[in-house]
């Protein structure tokens, strides 16, 4: 049996407030997600999803339980070899314009992940920004974040993920605030990221439709735990859940399209 690429194993997390009471905000979750699977985390805002995500990223050390990327438990590696780690898994998040350095150029933030390679920089940003949408990416190596628009920050920030040859990304949210022809063109985009580079993704999202649309697994969070995961397929056609028929029952009734399908918003 192939060994997962990503195991969260009984992890748990607590929050306490200004007042003194405590959050559970994460409550011993386990999930693994093996080399190019797409996992996708589902559930309504403060259930515990972007939580997670950021302890699998190592952005949070939980409470208790642990996060093993290829075996490798992230808590007890040191400093320097949690960030040799992590090159490996790399995060995409909602809000492009507050993870990209406004003070930077676009060739500045790229140039920032590809310190790794000795040559070629300059090309290695153009072919990243090409390969994401951003064409002639010559165009856009001496733009500020500010002088894009946000289906451009976000497919840089993409670019700049896909810089560090990641076998894994986290996607929190990636897609949320852009508006409908936007999210069909980033989320046929990362299918083809997944296609060619044989990425894994755990894709956190309130929309049913995206989990549909993009993963192989479906994990269900409500309240800190995850109530159900299967095949996406399974969970969000037949739920078991009473959590999860309300989700599923929520999504206009469209013939939604698959990965397979590949007319998602196509421009």
């Amino acid at each position: 049996m192939q060994e997962p690429l990503l195991a969260l194993d009984k992890v748990t997390k607590t929050f306490r407030r200004s007042g003194g009471s405590i959050v559970n905000a994460v409550r011993s979750v386990s999930l693994d997600i093996g080399p190019g699977e797409t996992v996708a985390l589902v559930g309504e805002s403060g259930s515990g999803k972007s939580t997670l995500g950021r302890i699998a990223l190592g952005l949070l050390a939980p409470d208790s339980g642990r996060v093993l990327l290829a075996g490798r438990c992230l808590g007890d590696l040191s400093a320097a070899a949690l960030r040799d780690a992590r090159i490996a898994m790399q995060p995409i998040f909602q809000d492009a314009s507050a993870s990209l350095n406004p003070r930077r150029t676009v060739r500045e933030l790229l140039a920032q992940a590809l310190r790794h390679h000795r040559d070629s920089v300059e090309q290695r940003s153009v072919d990243l920004l090409d390969h994401v949408g951003l064409r002639p990416g010559t165009e856009y190596l001496l733009r500020f974040p500010h002088e894009l628009s946000g289906g451009q920050r976000q497919r840089v920030a993409i670019a700049r993920a896909l810089a560090m040859e990641p076998r894994l990304i986290i996607a929190d949210e990636p897609l949320s605030g852009a508006d409908v022809s936007i999210r069909g063109q980033i989320l046929n985009l990362l299918i083809d990221i997944k296609e060619e580079h044989r990425v894994a993704y755990l894709m956190i999202t309130h929309d049913i439709s995206i989990a549909r649309a993009f993963a192989d697994r479906v994990a269900v969070m409500m309240q800190g735990e995850i109530v159900e995961s299967g095949p996406a397929e399974a969970v969000l056609h037949a739920p078991t859940h009473p959590y999860t028929k309300q989700l599923v029952a929520a999504v206009p009734m469209l013939d939604a399209p698959t990965a397979r399908d590949r007319e998602i918003g196509d421009a």
